[in-house]
């Protein structure tokens, strides 16, 4: 029997595995091949509705899909892996809940753990702050605001992920501060002014308050602390400032100095391992730069793999990876939208309706798509009540915590 094994529950994970099936289910079926995926979560989490599961149009079901379901041939364990041994050819691992260590050998390893939001650069973010990448955090932060209507939302991070978030919460009705380092929000389009301009104006309407050059730098149960000195009054603050690689003992002589898996165009790590997404730095097959760590290019990474392992179970070389990119696509409110195609901006109802197709087409479950589709169309003829509110400027000197106490 030969057995490939697969970390991660994501992007890379369905899409090599539905690309391995799709040639080899027989195999799979009569014993001949064992597919393991080890995973933190059971559910792979679309994240490409987020900013519509926070503002809430899509329920979070939607887009929580069982692993067991979505790779019905493979063996799901529950756990998170620990080390890799290239020379043995195994992977060590805990399960959910459980202290003890286990092995299990591999004839290909498949790497898709992707990243996290580093938190210890901030304090208190880790304890009083939410990320979006572990499992159903997204969910959470969405139940914690419905506990908090209308209180002010701090957002740390401008690109299309702090942007699109900051959007979201604000159509809830909340007021939203967005803080970020660089002088403009969106620097995933730097090379597309006019979106950038378009992102800002919407931001402008619902009210969502921008404060650049200005990094997060402390998080209090009452308040976020910026590089600046100045508080801002607050119980939720939402961090999308970057990415940190998950690391596994093991395949640190292959990271780059982010982190990263260095893959060959292949996307091989070495003999046996193969690595894509977020936790692997994949070279453009045109420009040879490090491609954007987005769904879509973790969604190919993983499809590529799939084919790979195919042609290696059956002999053959893996042939070179030579996706060349589509674009990017944001949401700013039901029927608002920015999409780049092939370096083409779009703008409007447009942008949304192209955005909102492409994800369809790309979420693993043909229900849950479907399902998404009902509750945007529910979302659109259910009267909505409330007011928008604008985040009031708040730019105090930062003061201790007995003095805030005492003047509160």
């Amino acid at each position: 029997m030969t057995r490939v094994v697969i970390l991660g529950g994501g992007y890379v994970t369905l899409h090599a595995y539905a690309k391995l099936v799709r040639r080899c289910a027989r195999d799979v079926r009569r014993g001949d091949l064992e597919i393991v995926v080890i995973s933190a979560d059971h559910a792979h989490r679309f994240h490409g509705f987020t900013g519509e599961l926070v503002a809430g149009m899509v329920r979070p079901d939607r887009l929580a899909t069982p692993l067991s379901e979505a790779m019905p041939l493979a063996r799901i364990v529950r756990g998170r892996a620990a080390s890799v041994d290239t020379v043995g050819r195994s992977v060590s691992y805990r399960r959910d809940g459980d202290a003890a260590i286990e092995t299990l050998a591999y004839d290909q390893l498949v790497v898709g753990t992707g990243a996290a939001e580093p938190t210890a650069g901030v304090t208190g973010l880790r304890d009083h702050g939410f990320t979006l990448r572990g499992p159903d955090e997204i969910g959470v932060l969405a139940d914690h605001l419905a506990t908090v209507p209308r209180s002010p939302v701090v957002v740390a991070g401008g690109g299309i992920a702090g942007a699109e978030l900051a959007a979201a919460i604000a159509d809830r009705g909340h007021p939203v501060t967005l803080v970020h380092a660089a002088g403009r929000i969106l620097a995933e389009w730097s090379d597309q002014p006019r979106l950038v301009a378009r992102a800002e104006a919407e931001l402008d309407r619902l009210g969502v308050r921008v404060i650049p050059r200005t990094r997060l730098t402390e998080v209090t149960p009452t308040d976020a602390v910026l590089s600046d000195g100045t508080t801002l009054p607050t119980t939720t603050v939402v961090a999308t400032t970057g990415q940190q690689p998950v690391r596994l003992p093991g395949l640190d002589r292959w990271r780059d100095e982010r982190g990263r898996l260095r893959t060959s165009r292949t996307l091989a790590v070495t003999a046996g391992v193969w690595a894509a997404g977020d936790g692997a730095r994949v070279s453009h097959p045109g420009t040879g730069e490090p491609v954007p760590a987005n769904a879509l290019w973790a969604i190919k990474g993983g499809d590529h793999i799939g084919r790979a392992l195919v042609r290696e179970l059956r002999g053959r070389p893996a042939r070179l990876f030579t996706y060349p990119g589509l674009g990017r696509a944001a949401s700013f409110g039901y029927g608002r939208g920015l999409s780049e195609l092939y370096g083409v901006p779009f703008t409007g109802a447009l942008a949304w309706l192209l955005r909102l197709v492409f994800f369809l087409r790309f979420m693993p479950s043909r229900s849950r798509a479907a399902g998404v589709v009902a509750d945007l169309v529910r979302f659109a003829v259910t009267p909505r009540s409330g007011r928008r509110v604008r985040a009031v400027p708040v730019a105090t000197p930062l003061a201790s915590p007995a003095v805030r106490a005492e003047a509160a």
